[in-house]
């Protein structure tokens, strides 16, 4: 995503550091990944790709507008880029401790798959998890790349796949090929009868569409994903958050450069997508997604990045550090949020309402989680599904709470 400066030659393993700003991005990136998923849970609409015929005002067409150039496929590429990078500290982990690394990370690998499953099933089809997992063998396979080799396999992996959905619009478009929107609508409006019913009703309807979902995962997220892991792990291998002043020109080079690039690639891609839903125009535009959102998503991890370190830049990594340390459980509890709100599960507020109003849900659940993950670790040295995949992971019992602090004049 960055390109990363010629540091000097860093030490075989690194002392043992959390690195406030990748918890401070990952903080950043579930925002992004709720505002993007908390779409479907508001509306069957989003999942069957066509618009809800209950909300077209133009504060509607806003909204969802706003929503598809700012937010969708940005973040959970900048989630990716992530877990690369953290797979390389997870190594350097292993190697400070004389622990064998990879039983460890297939392990954890099982633990995350495990989850994903749970919760593909149980609240949310679109899971991310359980492809993250699959993909991961692949990042254990090749953690011995160099650096510059694992940018180029990332480079053709995209351009792969810009190329697949380019050739596949224009095939349709061909062909004439038109998606049958009246059928899309009668699915989409059964879907929301199901998602208002019982806990077993909304069950059974994740499964039914859980193979479509998963194509869709498999055909766009996952390369872009496994990309992404690549460039993550090319950048921990070079320490590149390790010195954020010697990085910071390289970070102003990326704002230059990604936030007009990326910015017009998804304004093309919205546009094509929403106004010529289910043609091959498209498929075509989602090209442009995979080319583009990686830039504008390092754009904006570009400019958080030179944000914490502004003046008052650490009080931005107060707010949002906590979140990110404990990524995993807070994406789980988004989705328990989002079912609780809009399924049958609880309100039942699923095509109720209107776009605008379900990015006010969000921000709320969002800043509900900025200051849930601050108290919760200020009394656990990790979240809770993070306690319980690292239990799984080190085969032994984390602890569980921090110790009180001391009293003054103890």
């Amino acid at each position: 995503m960055l390109s990363p400066p010629a540091p000097a030659t860093p030490p075989a393993v690194p002392p043992a550091r959390r690195i406030a700003a990748v918890d401070a991005l990952r903080g950043f990136a579930l925002l992004g990944i709720l505002v993007v998923n908390i779409t479907f849970f508001g509306s069957a609409f989003t999942l069957y790709e066509v618009p809800d015929p209950a909300f077209s005002s133009p504060l509607d067409d806003a909204a969802n507008w706003f929503v598809a150039v700012f937010f969708t496929s940005k973040f959970y590429v900048l989630f990716s880029f992530l877990f690369g990078y953290s797979f390389t500290l997870q190594i350097d982990a292993a190697v400070r401790r004389g622990a064998a690394f990879v039983p460890r990370f297939l392990r954890r690998l099982l633990g995350l798959f495990a989850i994903g499953a749970a919760h593909a099933v149980l609240l949310w089809q679109g899971d991310i998890l359980t492809t993250y997992a699959v993909l991961g063998l692949v990042l254990l396979a090749l953690r011995g790349l160099e650096p510059r080799r694992a940018v180029r396999i990332a480079v053709v992996l995209l351009l792969l796949s810009a190329s697949f959905f380019a050739l596949a619009g224009l095939d349709e478009l061909s062909r004439g090929v038109e998606a049958d929107t009246a059928q899309r609508v009668a699915d989409a409006t059964a879907a929301t009868d199901a998602w208002r019913g019982s806990i077993g009703e909304v069950i059974s309807q994740r499964i039914s569409e859980l193979p479509t979902v998963a194509g869709v995962i498999g055909l766009l997220q996952a390369p872009t994903a496994l990309a992404m892991f690549l460039l993550g792990l090319a950048a921990g291998k070079r320490r590149l958050f390790a010195d954020l002043d010697a990085l910071r020109p390289h970070l102003r080079r990326m704002v230059r450069i990604g936030l007009p690039v990326g910015l017009a690639g998804s304004v093309v891609y919205t546009y094509l997508t929403i106004e010529h839903a289910g043609t091959g125009w498209a498929t075509f535009a989602v090209a442009f997604d995979v080319l583009t959102a990686p830039l504008l998503s390092a754009a904006y991890a570009a400019v958080l990045l030179l944000a914490v370190q502004a003046r008052h830049g650490h009080r931005l990594t107060a707010v949002l550090a906590p979140t990110g340390r404990m990524a995993l459980s807070n994406y789980l509890l988004q989705s328990i949020a989002c079912c609780l709100i809009f399924t049958g599960y609880g309100l039942g507020l699923v095509g109720r309402l209107a776009p605008a109003a379900v990015l006010g849900v969000a921000a709320a659940v969002y800043a509900a989680q900025l200051a849930t993950s601050a108290w919760w670790l200020g009394r656990h040295p990790y979240g809770p599904a993070e306690w319980l995949l690292r239990g799984f992971t080190n085969w032994s019992r984390p602890r569980w709470r921090l110790p009180p602090p001391p009293r003054p004049g103890a």
